[in-house]
């Protein structure tokens, strides 16, 4: 398998001021082609510690992936330091400067005269272009491995790897799959939900797995995706994919498709089914999670976001003395929501959540975190009561979020509608007619 390490420049991503995006979207991309980087690493903007630090990577790696310092200004200096790691000079690339000189001229702009820094790579490099930006990649080799220089720019980032250095690497694959007599190397993911990354190795790390395939994890939270890593042509990767589907069991949300909000949408229209939501301490997250797919408006009646007592009363009917007897956190609420929000609507479905989400607002009772759900048809209503302890208010709003979207995946699969979670105590359960 390739070697590939990455190594992403910048002060700024070293002392944490920039998230270093790229490097978790490229690794994800590289997982979706069954790769994975050997090693990351992040050095500050000082010559010789950039120089030392692709040298060093060159030695263990086939592709080095090296990320920002390829702008204008002082503090620029990828170019320069590749230059001085295969002792080539800084040279003019006129190709380069001449598409600089057009973009601004294009925009009836006088280029600066720092931009042509950006023209100046090591002599013998391969130019890599950028569609997009005004800085180019190139590639020199060194040690035995190439090193690819891109721009820190997400966008000129994903585009540069996505038209150059991708096909690359598909290449490289059909190659190896050749020489391997037939081999079809693929990935076969589980996205689970409500079990915990422990949980997970206790279930799966005694699994007895045929040779060449292997297990890999990536947390998402809330959700964390189980993949199977193997030959596909195999009988025994269809086997090891059903023991491990067996072995997640109901926790699997979706097959092969991380995206829940299309997933559900498709269960909906399949069931010829609308839906209503009731949110509280979610505040409309719910709602926000399943219009982001494109026609969700066939299956989304509508939403209501009851972040009062009042707008619970007047909105979706829930009678003042439910609420004087149980309390806004409550299943007795919960429930009234989701039947107002059915009896207010043309849904088939309502979901409601109440809860708190914290930092305050708790009580020795009903302590932060605790969270009430219903899910209600015109026939039955399911509701539990949840405890998400020691997690921030946006955590306990995500994980609410995707708690209330799981009792409807599982309404709509025919399983049991209310489960029991990794790191979430179960304080109540009913079903009602």
């Amino acid at each position: 398998m390739l070697k590939i390490e990455m190594l992403s420049t910048g002060d700024e991503v070293l002392q944490g001021d920039i998230l270093d995006s790229n490097a978790g979207w490229l690794g994800q991309q590289l997982a979706e082609h069954g790769l994975k980087f050997s090693r990351r690493q992040t050095v500050a903007d000082e010559l010789v510690d950039i120089i030392d630090a692709m040298d060093q990577a060159a030695k263990r790696a086939d592709w080095v992936i090296v990320n920002g310092g390829l702008g204008p200004t002082s503090d620029d200096l990828s170019a320069e330091a590749a230059a001085k790691l295969v002792g080539k000079p800084l040279v003019c690339f006129d190709d380069w400067l001449d598409k600089l000189q057009g973009w601004y001229d294009a925009q009836g702009k006088s280029m600066p005269q720092s931009n042509v820094k950006q023209a100046m790579l090591p002599e013998g490099s391969e130019l890599v272009d950028n569609p997009i930006g005004t800085a180019c990649g190139f590639v020199v080799e060194h040690h035995g491995a190439r090193l690819l220089f891109t721009p820190g720019v997400p966008s000129e980032f994903k585009r540069m790897l996505s038209d150059y250095w991708f096909p690359l690497l598909s290449a490289y694959q059909q190659q190896e799959q050749q020489q391997q007599q037939g081999q079809q190397l693929g990935v076969k993911r589980f996205y689970t939900f409500g079990l915990s990354e422990s949980s997970l190795s206790d279930r799966l790390d005694s699994m007895a797995l045929p040779q060449g395939m292997r297990l890999g994890y990536r947390s998402a939270r809330p959700t964390i995706e189980v993949k199977l890593f193997g030959d596909t042509n195999q009988p025994e990767f269809a086997t090891s994919a059903q023991q491990l589907a067996e072995e997640l069991g109901s926790h699997v949300f979706s097959e092969d498709r991380g995206d829940w909000s299309k997933y559900l949408g498709e269960l909906l229209i399949a069931a010829k089914a609308k839906l209503a939501l009731a949110e509280s301490c979610t505040g409309g997250l719910i709602a926000s999670e399943l219009v982001a797919i494109p026609g969700s408006s066939a299956y989304l009646e509508r939403g209501f976001v009851t972040y009062s007592n009042q707008a619970k009363m007047e909105c979706l009917g829930v009678d003042e003395a439910l609420l004087e007897s149980f309390g806004a956190v409550s299943i007795e609420v919960a429930q009234a929501m989701a039947k107002g929000a059915l009896a207010n609507s043309e849904a088939d479905i309502a979901l409601s959540v109440t809860g708190v989400a914290g930092p305050g607002g708790g009580s020795d009772e009903k302590p932060v975190g605790t969270v009430c759900f219903a899910l209600a048809t015109p026939e039955q209503c399911f509701s539990q009561r949840l405890k998400l302890a020691g997690r921030s208010r946006s955590a306990v709003r995500l994980v609410s979020a995707y708690v209330a979207l799981d009792m409807l995946r599982r309404y709509l699969t025919g399983q049991e509608v209310c489960a029991v979670y990794d790191s979430m105590q179960t304080v109540d359960r009913q079903q009602s007619h």
